[in-house]
Order: structure tokens, then C-alpha cells, then sequence
């Protein structure tokens, strides 16, 4: 009988995940890469909001102005724009918040029947194009009074805000041990004071997580916005769209910057006064 040749050792393709410098180096590219996919965009928005004279092939302008920033922040249009959407998205905030916690506890302790199936129903109307979901609601906004109102916009907007809102908070309570509510009870405390002494101080950071979610997404709403509001109730995304066409680019960079500071100014406070940890709480699983 032929001797056998001895196995050759097998070769591990995942030798550079295993390898602590070559993960941390991988890391670094794609922090890199993400980076400048990112921050080019912005980047390339902030210098045309300063470009007095920019053209090709110079990579910074040739000389720098503050006179779109004059023009856009003296336009009454732009000042009403932003007075509005940042008047809108704190109530939408707040009504969200009125519905999405009660229910996120509610599917995160008690025996909910057809409970994911539920939860998936929230996220319907971000599973399909959204424009004729705003075609339909302008058509029923119309027939009860609600087109081109305060009121309506903020409803239109609470649809997208309450799927952040139900799920991230649903992650939170789910998180929690309900041992510690059980031992408040088992103290003399009654449920709502057991809710709002043990629970709430622990879902917060994760109720904060989901509160900036909702207000990001009800500041950058555009669509629903022209199709219901226009044309007294104008938002700053909707004004952008006008700008785009209208007028210059800078003047259009420069309220594309006005857009996108509330949004990283929010996200430098999340990250400056939430931990990581809690972070991870509330998008946990639900």
C-alpha cells in the first residue's frame, strides 16, 4: 500500500482580521475613506459660501467674500424659513415623544399581542417611495382642512419621526432590567412612580438618542413639506429647493451650510455628553 503524502497545512485566508495592526490599519483606511467621502462635499459647500471668484482649475477660490452670506441672511424669506423649521421640529419632538415613549414601554414589558408585527408597521412608511404616501394625505389634509396648515405639517412630519421614536425607545426599556422596577414596587413605590423614579433616569440617554433622530429628521423633511404646506408654510429644505434653481450656487451653498449646522452641532453634543454605552442601549435589539 503507497504511503499517503503528508497534508499540506491548510492556508488561513483571515490571517489580517486576526492580526491587531492590520485590523487597526484596516480601521484607519475605512475612517479615512469615510472621511473624505464625507467631509469633501461639506468642504467643497463652505468654500463656495465664502468664493467671491472661483473657476477652474483652481482648487480654492480666488477670492473670498462674505456677500452671499449678506444676501442670504437679509432675505426675509430665509429668516422666516428658519424661524419656522426650528419652531416645528421642538413641537414635533414633543408630540413624538407623547406617543412613541408610552408605547415603547408598553412593547418593551407588557405581552403586547402581534407585537413585531406592530413594530414593523412603523416602519412602512419608510419601506416604499414616500411621495405617494404625501399625494394621498395631501388629498385626505384637503378634505378635513388641514392642507397648507401649521398643524398638518407638523402631523405629516410626526409620520417619519415615530418610527425613530417607537423602535430606539423600545430598544431602551428592553434593556433595562425590570428586576430593578420590580424591587421599587416591592419598596411601596406605586407603578407610575416606579416608572418615573427607576425607569425614566435609565431610558434617558436612549429617549435623548431618539429625541435628536426625530428632530434632525423633522428639520431636513422636504417632500411631504411642499406638497402640504406650500405655499405659506415654507420650511428651509423646501426654500433650498427654490435657491437651487433660482439662484447662484454660493447662495445656495450658503444655505445648504445654514441647513447642515444644527444637524453636526447636535451630533457634537450627542457625543460630548452621551456615552458610548448608552448609546448602544437605546439602538439596541427590540
Amino acid at each position: 500500500m503507497a504511503a499517503q503524502a503528508p497534508a499540506m497545512p491548510a492556508i488561513r485566508l483571515s490571517w489580517w482580521i486576526d492580526d491587531p495592526r492590520m485590523r487597526r490599519m484596516l480601521l484607519r483606511l475605512f475612517g479615512g475613506a469615510l472621511a473624505v467621502f464625507i467631509g469633501i462635499p461639506l468642504l467643497t459647500l463652505v468654500l463656495w459660501s465664502f468664493a467671491g471668484e472661483w473657476f477652474w482649475p483652481n482648487l480654492i477660490p480666488t477670492q473670498w467674500s462674505l456677500r452671499w452670506w449678506q444676501e442670504v441672511l437679509e432675505n426675509p424669506r430665509v429668516i422666516d424659513a428658519m424661524v419656522l423649521s426650528f419652531t416645528i421640529a421642538p413641537v414635533v419632538t414633543f408630540l413624538t415623544a407623547v406617543v412613541a415613549i408610552p408605547a415603547g414601554y408598553a412593547f418593551a414589558r407588557l405581552d403586547v399581542p402581534y407585537r413585531r408585527t406592530l413594530l414593523l408597521l412603523f416602519l412602512i412608511p419608510n419601506a416604499f417611495p414616500r411621495i405617494g404616501l404625501y399625494v394621498s394625505l395631501a388629498v385626505l389634509y384637503y378634505q378635513i382642512g388641514l392642507i397648507d396648515t401649521y398643524w398638518g405639517v407638523v402631523f405629516l412630519h410626526m409620520i417619519g419621526t415615530l418610527v425613530y421614536m417607537t423602535w430606539i425607545t423600545t430598544a431602551t426599556f428592553r434593556s433595562i432590567d425590570p428586576h430593578l422596577e420590580e424591587a421599587a414596587r416591592d419598596a411601596g413605590a406605586s407603578p407610575l412612580r416606579a416608572f418615573f423614579s427607576v425607569v425614566l433616569p435609565l431610558a434617558l440617554p436612549g429617549i435623548i438618542v431618539a429625541s435628536l433622530f426625530s428632530f434632525l429628521a423633522s428639520v431636513d423633511e422636504a417632500q411631504g413639506t411642499l406638497i402640504v404646506g406650500t405655499p405659506h408654510y415654507i420650511t428651509m429644505p423646501v426654500l433650498l429647493y427654490t435657491l437651487i434653481s433660482s439662484f447662484q450656487r454660493p447662495v445656495a451653498a450658503v444655505f445648504s451650510v445654514l441647513l447642515a449646522l444644527p444637524s453636526l452641532l447636535l451630533l457634537v453634543v450627542a457625543q460630548r455628553y452621551l456615552h458610548s454605552e448608552y448609546v448602544a442601549a437605546g439602538l439596541g435589539r427590540v
